[in-house]
């Protein structure tokens, strides 16, 4: 088998869809003659925004875990100032406009380039270095956020001349709150400078779609174009069981984070004439995940107070349930410059094969995989009474059927083993 070393800051215990990619693709890569590497961060020096523990189980007995010290800003931090005042996911914990957010956001985004966490790397790579040459490892993989974890892979094949793998979870310079970091000009412009070297020096670039693919490589010449590869997220399916029952409750599930930047008042908009049209109706709206205050308001502006259940983070194991129970579920896709990509989340509403309300750019991955998918539909920000019609519908169904169930099996292709056969084919190639 072939050895293959990859570094990741986010490991179990660490809570998270980034966690999930590496941990799953390391549990299936052994059926395609690739025997994984972890080098990771210890937990006990750690700043994780989330922990679960459930996703321990998920760690194959005989996969090599090798953890490092770190040096870490946000754990002096947390306690100093305690965690609730320590932001992460995209600041929907914190209030931006207070002045003590906003120096602790002018700190961060100007003296921890790329991220608070790069003081993980002078550990990782000495560590890293030993398991290369112990090993006679010929490709590593780095996988980021945070993006510092590039700059370990770049370092690594200045000096050993390995065959470096970068993996993309989100984009890096053009990430929705990057403008939020209040960066000075110079050092933006150091940060564009270490994302492009990262992209140029790379053997291969992993995205997880078409649109972040295109953002960084827009960052350099076109004609490196065939070392970007895309390689989706996805779902493992010993998780996800198929329960066939009729819901009593009309119960509407969102899951993730949802800040301003999501701008979703069409949804909620909609929410609350379809509340008011059928009245005879028991609607839920759970929420789970970290929901920004101004999210909460604009909730309570539509009226949709009563029907509200904010659940907050849980474990995935949990947050498989709550998808697995619920009548619909609600997607959406940040407001931005940039906004048409794709969140991992989508690839688990799938595996639960519940119809999807989404809201996104029509031409934006998302579209394009529910729409292939035939899981739900997606919708524009000013398409309201288009995506009322499409909701009434859907409750007339229900109210027939008593579900909304999707009953095609075109997702099957995103699943975690059928992906890391990608990833495998990736590291053979030219190896």
């Amino acid at each position: 088998m072939k050895k293959v070393l990859i570094i990741t800051y986010y490991w179990p215990p660490s809570g998270g869809a980034g966690v999930q990619r590496w941990l799953k693709f390391s549990k299936y890569l052994p059926e395609f003659d690739i025997e994984p590497i972890i080098l990771t961060v210890d937990s006990k020096y750690a700043s994780y925004p989330q922990t679960d523990k459930s996703l321990i189980k998920d760690i194959s007995p005989n996969l090599t875990v090798i953890k490092t010290k770190s040096f870490e800003p946000l754990n002096i931090l947390s306690r100093l100032l305690g965690k609730k005042n320590v932001p992460y996911g995209g600041f929907t914990n914190v209030n931006k406009k207070s002045i003590l957010q906003i120096v602790l956001r002018f700190i961060r985004g100007n003296f921890f380039i790329p991220d608070a966490r790069v003081g993980w790397n002078k550990y990782a790579f000495k560590k890293a270095k030993e398991i290369i040459l112990k090993n006679k490892i010929e490709t590593v993989i780095t996988t980021s956020p945070p993006h510092s974890t590039q700059l370990i892979g770049l370092k690594l094949k200045q000096k050993l001349n390995i065959r470096w793998i970068a993996d993309f979870r989100d984009p890096w310079t053009d990430i929705y709150y990057y403008n939020d970091l209040l960066h000075l000009n110079f050092v933006k412009k150091r940060d564009k400078k270490r994302e492009k070297k990262v992209l140029e020096t790379a053997d291969k670039v992993i995205s997880n779609c078409e649109s972040n693919k295109n953002l960084l490589l827009s960052k350099i010449s076109k004609q490196t174009e065939n070392k970007f590869q895309i390689i989706t997220n996805g779902f493992d399916k010993e998780e996800f069981i198929f329960e066939n029952k009729k819901s009593k409750d009309f119960i509407i599930t969102y899951s993730g984070t949802i800040s301003e930047n999501y701008a979703p008042d069409i949804f909620f908009k909609v929410l609350s004439h379809i509340k008011t049209n059928f009245k005879e109706i028991n609607f839920k709206l759970r929420m789970l995940g970290n929901v920004a205050k101004d999210i909460e308001k604009l909730i309570d502006k539509n009226k949709l107070a009563e029907i509200y259940e904010p659940i907050g983070y849980v474990n995935h194991n949990e947050l498989i349930k709550h998808l697995i129970s619920s009548t619909l579920l609600f997607y959406i896709f940040p407001k931005t410059k940039n906004d048409k990509g794709i969140a991992g989340k989508l690839f688990e509403y799938l595996a639960v094969r519940k119809t999807i309300i989404g809201i996104a750019p029509k031409d934006g991955d998302s579209a394009k995989i529910i729409n292939e998918c035939k899981a739900g539909r997606v919708f524009e920000r000013d398409e309201e009474k288009v995506l009322l019609k499409y909701f009434s519908e859907l409750i007339d169904l229900w109210k027939i059927n008593g579900h909304l169930w999707i009953e095609n099996n075109e997702f099957e292709k995103y699943s975690r083993q059928k992906l890391s056969k990608k990833i495998s084919e990736l590291i053979y190639t030219n190896s």
